[in-house]
């Protein structure tokens, strides 16, 4: 199993938690909300890269 800690963690922890929030802000259904907000929780990194390619994203406008 891969142990991360230190600054690694820290950066782990960050992008997990900015994942979460913009799965939480995206228009998707709540099902999908929580299915890919418990991946994000439970393969922390692995998950995060899934939602990085292929998750939804909030509804912010970008220029």
């Amino acid at each position: 199993m891969l142990e991360l800690s230190g600054l690694g963690g820290l950066i782990i922890l960050a992008l997990d938690i900015w994942a979460i929030v913009s799965i939480i802000g995206s228009g998707t259904s709540t099902g999908k909300k929580v299915l890919w907000v418990l991946l994000v929780l439970i393969l922390p990194l692995v998950g995060f890269l899934i939602w990085l390619l292929a998750g939804p994203r909030s509804e912010t406008r970008r220029i």
